[in-house]
């Protein structure tokens, strides 16, 4: 069957990247015999032109949409993103009479919200690639996918199932560059985003990833891993950005990957997501070694009462000791401060401002107040406080910030970053 996906991402914010998720989908399916075509409107000058052409050259058995952000999370000017997609899967209904399923990270968050507002026949949380092959097989045979754990239907419909989490990320392959339009994202410099794990322990108070991936750390072997990215240093790519939400998690297989990719001598480099509990010296120096040029260390306080109230794992103390540890290597490190959650007091925002500022990072993100996701502490907060209705599917962004901050927070974030040309509010 001819398989359409689309990543409806259209957004450069932060820091614009490609669909290598939806190239997972799209090699699964095509093992499975499917023909696929992948397309990143991303990168299209005209993406509902780009959607129009695509599905009169090869019209589709079944079309895939990804969502990777609903909105900018920021609470001073929020941006809702769906829009695009909508317009997106609109086109899909005027020009193709194939089911439309969705999926990817934003979609996971709000499956069943998601597909409501998008009037989408179905959709996918969480991992895709089993999924998809059997949600495909099922529309090729006549049938209703309803069966198929992971798969949502809109409301007042049978099918809303848990997402069986893949145990072996070996059974499908990393896709290859040949998917993705790669001349156009070196043109632009893109940097590669690459994941090697999937799935958090941590259960930080606001983290959405649990939604996504699960709280499993699931492992692809080093081999596998190391064999993709030479694919795709051989299609001209050398900068890397490692996505696993924890790179340092578990430290032997950090250390086994980092020793992997300096014997073989890709010429990359990459930047990571690093946990600063524990961190050790060895595994530090061993990723300078393999080409880690830049961290990100989503600390998101520097007050012990708060990190604990986020259920962070570590102290103020092991955030000084992982900042000296990067910098002793020369790798760039830029901090985030996550301000106005649960708890917080202008006391304890003092306390983080003056803290990070001690630390001389390189560069550092304040962000003021938390976007609120389902079935998180923060949300559950929200709810106690009166904050936020007890019905609410949080699609549309709705945010925390710690009541008696609100006037007074952002005017001293936004005078602390305009006083630091390294700091981003």
């Amino acid at each position: 069957m001819k398989v359409l996906l689309i990543s409806a991402n259209t957004e450069m914010m932060n820091m614009p990247t490609i669909p290598v998720g939806l190239g997972c989908i799209a090699e699964a399916l095509s093992l499975e015999g499917h023909r696929v075509r992948l397309l990143d409107l991303l990168v299209e000058k005209d993406p509902l032109g780009a959607v129009t052409s695509a599905l009169a050259e090869a019209p589709p058995g079944l079309i895939g949409i990804s969502l990777r952000n609903i909105d900018d999370q920021n609470m001073q000017a929020p941006r809702f993103l769906l829009e695009g997609a909508k317009a997106v899967v609109s086109c899909c209904r005027q020009n193709a009479k194939a089911p439309i399923v969705l999926g990817g990270a934003g979609y996971s968050i709000f499956p069943t919200a998601c597909l409501d507002y998008l009037d989408a026949d179905f959709g996918i949380q969480g991992e895709g690639e089993a999924a998809m092959c059997a949600v495909a097989d099922a529309i090729q045979a006549g049938e209703t996918p309803t069966a198929i754990p992971g798969v949502f239907f809109p409301r007042g419909r049978k099918g809303a199932m848990r997402p069986e989490r893949i145990r072996n990320l070996g059974r499908f392959p990393l896709p290859a560059p040949d998917w993705f339009p790669v001349s156009r994202y070196r043109a632009a410099e893109m940097w590669l985003p690459f994941q090697t794990r999937r799935g958090c322990p941590l259960k930080c108070s606001y983290c959405s990833t649990p939604a996504i991936e699960g709280t499993r750390i699931r492992r692809r072997s080093v081999d596998a891993a190391v064999d993709s990215l030479r694919r795709w240093a051989d299609a001209g790519f050398r900068q890397v950005f490692f996505v696993d939400n924890t790179f340092n998690l578990p430290p032997s297989f950090a250390r086994r990957l980092c020793a992997r990719l300096a014997e073989e001598r890709l010429d990359l480099s990459w930047r990571a997501i690093v946990y600063p509990g524990g961190l050790d010296k060895d595994l530090v120096r061993d990723m300078a070694r393999s080409g880690c040029r830049e961290v990100s260390l989503g600390f998101e306080s520097g007050d012990p009462q708060m990190l604990a109230a986020m259920n962070k794992r570590f102290g103020p103390e092991d955030i000084q000791a992982a900042v000296r540890l990067f910098a002793k290597q020369g790798i760039r490190q830029m901090g985030f401060l996550l301000l106005g959650g649960p708890g917080e007091t202008r006391a304890s925002v003092e306390r983080s401002l003056a803290f990070v500022d001690a630390l001389q990072m390189d560069a550092v993100k304040l962000t003021v107040g938390i976007r609120i996701y389902p079935e998180t502490r923060v949300a559950e907060i929200a709810r106690e406080k009166k904050m936020i209705d007890a019905e609410d599917d949080l699609l549309f962004p709705k945010f925390y910030l710690e009541p008696g901050l609100e006037d007074w927070l952002p005017h001293v974030a936004a005078a602390w970053a305009e006083q630091r040309p390294n700091w981003f509010y």
